[in-house]
């Protein structure tokens, strides 16, 4: 039998972390909400590492305007150097057979 994965919404998520921020047990806490230990840890873990940029959703981070940048070059790097080696594959080719 399948059970259905629970989704929760990312103000819950933050109303559980600020339950525990505010002095609550996180064994009262996740008793209380009905959620396991190892998801209340992974949302104060990852709430702490980056509290803006935390559940994005669907495992999207939220990016600033120059991570997306990076990325858009690293994208652009590689595609060039891909060009480039096919193009010195094809030179070496043609200067063998003339």
């Amino acid at each position: 039998m399948k059970t259905e994965r629970r989704h929760y919404e990312k103000s819950f998520k933050i109303m559980t972390i600020e339950l525990v921020n505010s002095g609550k047990s996180t064994l009262e806490v996740r008793t209380y909400l009905g959620i396991r230990q190892e998801l209340l840890s992974r949302w104060c873990r990852e709430f702490k590492s980056n509290s803006t940029g935390s559940f994005s959703g669907n495992g999207n981070p939220n990016l600033t305007p120059e991570q997306k940048e990076i990325i858009r070059l690293k994208k652009a790097l590689r595609d060039a150097e891909l060009e480039r080696d096919i193009l010195k594959k094809a030179v070496s080719i043609f200067s063998k057979n003339g």
